[in-house]
């Protein structure tokens, strides 16, 4: 028999998953670890962190299956977009990774627009210059703590630096590339005008492959602390959601995923290249060879259910520890009781700004019609509720660009939430699948793996063999209606507190 590994980077800890060739699971692990917040707005990871927790989760599934270790052909990794890893010469980190969601760099964005243009910007990368993107955390690196810079000689991405962990090799494939700024997506390719513009020394940067290709072999040292085997190869894998993508079967036109993990996605799979003018959405490459995707991103998906959750719910946690179950199992029951929108009480979900589609690290969460009648389960259905309008409002672009939704699946902690998918259902007006296999990123991760050392023809044949649907939820006309009615006030309410948002910034 042959195996397979999906390592999955994520924000709030790794997990590693062993695959049998057809895809079941063997054994699995997971680690997490912290986010760190120096300042409001700013948010960070020690790539040590990720490092351990790669290793440890290796070494527990290798340990736990007690297979033979040269069976495990290929390992696909999966990774937090966007974070800013600097080596030194000697492959050392310098400084903590600066990660997705930190958005401390609107002068930098200011920069990068000035010297390269919009409208130029957006015709190279498919996207506008972004705050929380790689490129202006390098400037930011350079403008404010220049011995740091001085001592970069490598550019990493959070699942990139753990590939050099495990293989020596400095590499990255298209789908997370197209999340630094600095790519030709279009062409595939880093750009060198965008590089020569902003003066960052394209030796710095790793080399593209696709995601189904092998970047390198295990290492010896790595093979002694894990068990693996040196003749276990390393594909390029995929970003977070690139992999989300493949293990939700998101391969062909038509085919669109809402994920509800830290953050909220939908990401639309697109077999021609399609970039919004406005840039609203993001265009990357999709871990489908020759494919792209577009996507629009909710800063505070699951974010803002875990934020209340730890700060106020812990009469929930409290009793979900002596049921033996999670506190989510408890809110999930106590927002069955609350009627659609939350007794008028609508949520802005930006407690780190916001992406799409008003692009503004500014920006911060509201409870706006908030009254004495209020209790804590309305304000838990109501964070649901405002995280599926700012879905809603990723979908509706994605329709204005003519990507019309024929299937939407959804996947990430959100989705085990049975009241969270019929509010996506009656918010989109679509049915809302999920599918039995619910590892996400680590699956897809396996499958490109898989293609890799040829056990799968194509990504795409995988995908049809072996992803599957499991629950439906269909919308409901009468709310249906009244979330769009509630939705309207929920777009005007960003309009009316824009000019707020920058003053209290300001202050």
């Amino acid at each position: 028999m042959n195996y397979l590994i999906g390592v999955d980077i994520g924000t709030s800890g790794t997990k590693t998953i062993l695959f049998d060739e057809n895809l079941n699971i063997i054994a699995s692990a997971q680690k997490e670890y912290p986010m760190y917040q120096p300042q409001n707005g700013w948010a960070e990871q020690l790539p040590e962190d990720w490092k351990k927790a790669s290793l440890e989760t290796l070494k527990e599934v290798i340990k736990t299956s007690k297979i033979n270790s040269e069976e495990i052909k290929g390992i696909g990794l999966s990774g937090q977009m966007h974070g800013l890893v600097m080596l030194d010469e000697l492959g050392n980190v310098i400084r903590p990774s600066i990660i997705w969601c930190d958005q401390r760099t609107g002068n930098e964005v200011f920069e990068i627009t000035e010297k390269i243009g919009r409208e130029r910007l957006i015709e190279i990368t498919a996207n506008p210059a972004l705050t929380g993107w790689t490129a202006a955390k390098i400037l930011w690196i350079r403008n404010n703590e220049p011995n740091n810079y001085s001592s970069c000689k490598h550019i990493l991405l959070p699942k990139d630096y753990i590939r050099y962990v495990l293989t020596g090799e400095f590499a990255t494939e298209y789908s997370d590339a197209s999340g630094t700024q600095l790519l030709d997506v279009p062409n595939r390719c880093w750009s060198d005008e965008l590089l020569d513009s902003l003066n960052i020394d394209k030796s710095f940067m790793p080399k593209i492959y696709e995601s189904y290709e092998v970047t390198g072999n295990i290492l010896p040292n790595i093979a002694e602390i894990t068990g693996l085997s040196t003749s276990t190869v390393v594909v390029g894998g995929a970003s977070d959601n690139a992999a989300a993508a493949i293990g939700s079967g998101i391969v062909e036109d038509g085919n669109v995923f809402t994920t509800i993990g830290t953050s909220g996605v939908v990401y639309a799979h697109s077999n021609k290249i399609r970039i919004d003018p406005k840039g609203r959405v993001h265009t990357c490459c999709s871990a489908v060879p020759g494919a792209w995707h577009v996507m629009g991103v909710t800063q505070s998906a699951g974010l803002s259910l875990k934020w209340f959750k730890d700060n106020f719910c812990q009469d929930y946690i409290e009793e979900a520890d002596k049921k033996g179950i999670k506190p989510y199992d408890i809110m999930n029951r106590d927002v069955e009781e609350v009627p659609i929108g939350s007794n008028k009480l609508i949520y802005l979900p930006y407690l780190m700004g916001e992406r799409t589609p008003h692009l503004n690290p500014d920006c911060r969460g509201v409870f706006f019609g908030l009254s004495a009648i209020h209790t804590k389960k309305d304000l838990i259905r109501a964070i649901m509720e405002g995280v599926s309008f700012s879905l809603k409002d990723c979908s509706d672009i994605l329709n204005e660009m003519g990507i019309y939704i024929n299937e939407m699946k959804v996947c990430g902690g959100g989705a085990a939430s049975g009241p969270w998918r019929q509010i996506l259902s009656d918010v989109y007006d679509l049915d809302v699948k999920t599918i039995m296999q619910t590892e996400g990123p680590a699956l897809g991760a396996a499958i490109l793996a898989g293609v890799g050392v040829s056990i799968f023809d194509s990504v795409e044949s995988a995908c049809k063999k072996f992803i599957t649907v499991d629950k439906i939820n269909h919308p409901i006309f009468e709310h249906t209606e009244k979330y769009n009615e509630l939705h309207d006030i929920y777009k005007n309410l960003y309009f009316n507190l824009q000019d707020q948002y920058k003053s209290l910034a300001a202050l």
